[in-house]
């Protein structure tokens, strides 16, 4: 604020006269406290109440928009330190990055805060499908909105991926800059939103997703807001850089002596030939991975040396390397294929160094055999423990070892503790299939994603009766169910189709008694029918959910002796006969006991439906349509259609 101005708001309160307090007074008491913005009309309208001179109260007005300025000026302030402290928080959060899952929540739940919206969400791109999925939503409630998917240029996210600029709108359905699509709508109008911001994640000049800002009411986002966003869009783009970087894997030790025959060609009495098999010879001793390889290759020959998957290079250079086998040159990079039995794994590149002799195009193809070595010793050391997981689970299923300190061995190694409570779950595909390759292809797809959530929960899987069976450990605070549900949805998501899970009830002591699994599994096979007979397809659930149906669902239950016999005369009845009295009662019950709306839904007449009832009241007794009787007949039709199924 200039002085002139300073000056021109003092000279009122100045003419007020010396009998007076000072005008500021009231004012600088009520910035001190921090007062509403409506508070400083109050010392204006005391004076005019109290019929104060004129000079008095145009002194107080030039006071009052002083002090409002000057509290104005000390938001901004207060708001910019609480900007720039949240992006110092997160920052440092970068530099101590661990777990990408607990970053980015912090990131996306900052920038909500801080721009005061509803909702705040950030959407990440799908090389393989080509669009963006959601990854991170804070303040959302709408299971619809969390999982949509945005197609480029579909939607305002869309829109942003396509042109790598922000993109802001007040009135979402009726903004036409953007494609509107049914499915991304339907989304946005469960969720509520109407004013959206989104910002680009961007890591050099590739989009990586975007980060949102929405409001469930119409709203204008200020410049220094969108640029706000954008900082913390340039925060979430550096934190996944940076765990793509620390998510590196290590080789096998198995693929060091073949690595040394490599290195020993030759030409290993030139010196730089030597040196880069003494430096991959180390770092994998010491558990390296490609990337490793790369940069000790690129010290070697003195330049930049990455490991690219093939969609990342010169396709035909690429190419050229692969069906020739040697580096080849393309512009002023070199390109070597990375193969295994036909296979193309990826391709190390030399950057910048078009003059490259003999002796180091040799050491730049060696070193692409090492780093296919390195990738199939993580793929066989993968592919093994996951035999290994399954062979332990079906020893236990079929209960042939029971011997428990073996069973402890074998089960340390892989990471399991046999002696903690664990839950049984049966998961099996539910969606359509076209043909049995098909089917057979979901089926590895799911027992893949199930081997990989085992050995991530210290658990076991193996592939039994047409679908998965997973062993694995009941945390404390967790529940059968919880665990059902989230194997569900984890598992559906994986191989991107419904997955059913029933799970048993909880099991202890596996070690000291084995056939426990054995008999887990039986029930949890149960609860799987039971769910895809009541048509909850995609859902997983225990025994206890089931109601009474879970009581006969858990453990030795006599099923079949409960339904013969409750409705066992009507069943033979039919099957001697031809009849469908068995139909007539599921129908009766299903209209309420009503023979008028029964005949409508069989499309019989009603004196049909009163014969058979008469029929089926001197098959069961007189009493078969009292409230305790009606209760055991209508649970014996429904497991009678569920040992059918």
């Amino acid at each position: 604020m200039s002085r002139d101005h300073v000056q021109s708001a003092e000279r009122p309160a100045r003419e007020a006269g010396p009998s007076s307090h000072p005008a500021e007074a009231p004012f600088l008491e009520l910035l001190a406290r921090g007062a509403a913005v409506d508070a400083y009309e109050e010392p204006v309208l005391r004076a005019r109440a109290a019929a104060e001179p004129a000079a008095r109260i145009a002194a107080l007005e030039h006071a009052k928009l002083l002090a409002l300025r000057v509290r104005s000026e000390l938001e901004g302030r207060r708001r910019r330190e609480a900007e720039l402290s949240a992006l110092f928080e997160t920052a440092h959060d970068l530099a101590g990055l661990r777990d990408l899952d607990a970053v980015l929540p912090a990131i996306v739940q900052r920038a909500r805060s801080l721009l005061g919206t509803d909702v705040a969400y950030l959407s990440l791109h799908d090389p393989a499908r080509g669009d963006t999925y959601m990854r991170v939503t804070v303040g959302s409630v709408a299971a619809r909105f969390q999982q949509l998917r945005l197609g480029m240029g579909e939607g305002l996210g869309g829109l942003v991926a396509q042109t790598a600029r922000p993109y802001v709108t007040d009135d979402y359905f009726r903004d036409g800059r953007f494609q509107h699509t049914t499915t991304i709508d339907a989304g946005v109008q469960d969720e509520g939103l109407v004013a959206i911001l989104g910002v680009p994640l961007m890591l050099g000049p590739q989009v990586i997703g975007v980060l949102f800002a929405a409001d469930r009411r119409a709203r204008v986002f200020e410049r220094e807001q969108i640029a706000l966003l954008g900082s913390f869009a340039a925060l979430a783009a550096a934190a996944i850089d940076t765990a793509n970087l620390l998510t590196e894997t290590r080789s096998a030790l198995a693929g060091l002596e073949r690595a040394n025959e490599i290195i020993k060609d030759r030409s290993a009495v030139i010196e730089r030939a030597s040196d880069i098999h003494d430096r991959l010879a180390e770092l994998v001793l010491r558990g390296g991975g490609v990337h490793d390889v790369a940069a000790a290759v690129a010290e070697v020959l003195d330049g930049t040396v990455e490991f690219t998957e093939s969609a990342g290079t010169s396709a035909p250079a690429l190419e050229a390397s692969r069906a020739e086998g040697h580096a080849v040159r393309h512009g002023k990079d070199w390109i070597a294929a990375v193969t295994a039995g036909g296979e193309l794994l990826g391709a190390l590149v030399l950057r910048g160094h078009p003059d490259l002799d003999p002796v180091d195009q040799r050491t730049l193809e060696r070193a692409a055999m090492v780093t296919s070595l390195l990738l199939l010793a993580r793929r066989s050391a993968a592919e093994a423990e996951q035999r290994v997981r399954g062979e332990l689970l079906d020893d236990l299923l079929d209960a042939r070892d029971r011997d428990p300190r073996l069973l402890r061995e074998r089960a340390t190694r892989l990471h399991a503790d046999l002696d903690a409570t664990h839950v049984v779950l049966a998961a099996r595909l539910d969606g359509p299939t076209a043909d049995a390759d098909q089917e057979a292809a979901a089926r590895r797809r799911l027992w893949s994603a199930a081997s990989h959530l085992a050995a991530t929960r210290h658990g076991l899987a193996a592939a039994r009766d047409g679908g998965t069976v997973l062993l694995l450990p009941l945390v404390r605070g967790d529940t059968v169910t919880d665990l059902a549900r989230r194997t569900a949805r984890h598992l559906g998501t994986a191989v991107h189709e419904a997955v059913t899970v029933g799970a048993s009830a909880a099991v202890d002591g596996l070690a000291a008694r084995p056939d426990g699994v054995a008999a887990a599994y039986v029930e949890a096979r149960r609860c799987l029918d039971a769910l895809r007979l009541l048509g909850r397809t995609g859902d997983g659930a225990a025994a206890d959910d089931f109601g009474f149906l879970g009581l006969l669902l858990a453990g030795d239950r006599d099923i079949a002796g409960f339904v013969d016999r409750t409705v066992g005369q009507v069943v033979a009845y039919d099957e001697r006969r031809g009849t469908d009295l068995l139909h007539t009662l599921d129908a009766y019950f299903a209209c309420g006991m009503s023979p008028a709306r029964t005949k409508d839904e069989l499309h019989v007449h009603v004196n049909t439906v009163a014969q058979r009832l008469e029929r089926v009241g001197r098959l069961l007794g007189e009493d078969w349509q009292s409230p305790a009787r009606v209760l055991e007949i209508q649970l014996a039709l429904r497991l009678h259609r569920l040992s059918a199924a």
